[in-house]
C-alpha cells in the first residue's frame, strides 16, 4: 500500500484576508490553475466571497476569496467587513497575506487585531508576492509577521513566504493547506472550480475590464450587473452564440464619461477585453452586449445596494 493510499482524505474551507491588493486573488487563482477570482492594481477589486475549488487526490480545498478587508467609509464598505468576518468564523484555516515588497502597517495590524478575537479557525500567514523583494528584506518581513502574531498573543500556526506571479511555494502552501483540513470526503464534483454562479463570474470579468487603467476614484464606483444571459435560439448546436447583455453602474455623469471613452473607444476595448476572458472561462463564442447607467450615489443608498447585489 502507497503513502498516498494509507493518507486519510482531507476536505475543508480556507480563506484568504489581508488588506486590499495585498495578493488573495492572484494567490487564489495560481492554487486552483484557473481564473477564478478577478485580480486587478486597484485595490477593493474583490467584492464577493468567490470560491475557488483545488482538487487533489489526497483532499480538496475550497478557497473563499473575500474582500480586503479596510476601515469603511460608506454602507458597501461596512457590508463588506461583514461578510469577511462572518467568512472568518466559518472556515477551518484564515490564511492572511502580507505583501513582502511592503513592510507591515497599521491596516495589516487592523486586520490581525480583529482576526484574533476569532478563537476557533486555525491561522497561517503568507508572505506574499516574494518575486517583488530581496531575499534579505523577505527574512526581515518573516520575522516581522512572527513579531505582530506574538503582540498580538497568539503563534501562527505556518509562516509561508509565496510567489503566485512565479509560481514559487504554491504547491507547498496547497500541502500545508489541505493538511490542516479536517478528514472528510469531497465536497464538490470532481472537475468543478468554483461554485459561484456563471452570471457572478462574467459580471466580474466585465468589472475586471472595466477596472483596466482607469484613474483611481473609480474602482469603489463601478457595479455591474447581468441583465440577461442565455445560448441564441436560432443557432446550430455546433455554433453556439451565448447572448449578454450587462449593465456597468457608475455613480456620477463624469465617471460615465470616463468609462465610455472618445467616441465609445473605451467601452469597446472594455467589452472586447471581457467577451475574450468570459470565452475562455465559459468555453463558448459570446455576444456582449455592455451599456454604461448611473445610480447616483449607489455605495451609500441601502435600497440601491439592495439592486445591485450588495
Amino acid at each position: 500500500m502507497s503513502d498516498q493510499e494509507q493518507q486519510p482524505h482531507r476536505s475543508g474551507f480556507a480563506s484568504f484576508v489581508g488588506r486590499p491588493n495585498a495578493g488573495k486573488s492572484t494567490l487564489t487563482n495560481a492554487l486552483v490553475g484557473s481564473k477564478v477570482a478577478i485580480t486587478s492594481d486597484k485595490p477593493q477589486t474583490t467584492r464577493s466571497a468567490i470560491r475557488g475549488i483545488v482538487h487533489r487526490p489526497d483532499g480538496q480545498l475550497v478557497l473563499v476569496d473575500t474582500p480586503g478587508l479596510h476601515r469603511p467609509r460608506t454602507l458597501l464598505g461596512e457590508r463588506l467587513n461583514d461578510l469577511v468576518m462572518t467568512t472568518w468564523a466559518e472556515v477551518d484555516v484564515v490564511a492572511v497575506c502580507f505583501p513582502s515588497n511592503e513592510k507591515i502597517g497599521p491596516g495589516d495590524r487592523f486586520i490581525v487585531t480583529e482576526l484574533a478575537k476569532v478563537r476557533r479557525t486555525t491561522k497561517i500567514a503568507v508572505a506574499t508576492k516574494t518575486d517583488l523583494a530581496e531575499p534579505e528584506r523577505i527574512g526581515q518581513h518573516l520575522l516581522d509577521i512572527q513579531a505582530l502574531g506574538a503582540d498580538l498573543g497568539f503563534e501562527w500556526q505556518e509562516i509561508v513566504p509565496v510567489s503566485a506571479k512565479s509560481g514559487d511555494q504554491v504547491s507547498l502552501l496547497s500541502d500545508l493547506l489541505v493538511g490542516l483540513l479536517p478528514e472528510g470526503p469531497p465536497l464538490y464534483p470532481e472537475g468543478e472550480l468554483t461554485d459561484s454562479p456563471e452570471e457572478t463570474l462574467v459580471a466580474e470579468l466585465v468589472r475586471e475590464a472595466a477596472l483596466d487603467g482607469v484613474r483611481d476614484e473609480l474602482p469603489h464606483s463601478i457595479a455591474v450587473v447581468v441583465e440577461e444571459m442565455g445560448l441564441r435560439p436560432d443557432r446550430p448546436a455546433d455554433k453556439p452564440l451565448l447572448d449578454i447583455h450587462a449593465n456597468l453602474y457608475v455613480e456620477r455623469d463624469s465617471q460615465k464619461g470616463i468609462v465610455i471613452g472618445h467616441k465609445g473607444a473605451r467601452l469597446r476595448q472594455v467589452g472586447t477585453r471581457a467577451r475574450t476572458q468570459i470565452e475562455a472561462l465559459l468555453g463558448t463564442p459570446v455576444y456582449l452586449d455592455l451599456h454604461v447607467k448611473i445610480a447616483k450615489d449607489w455605495q451609500r443608498d441601502p435600497r440601491q445596494l439592495r439592486k445591485l447585489g450588495f
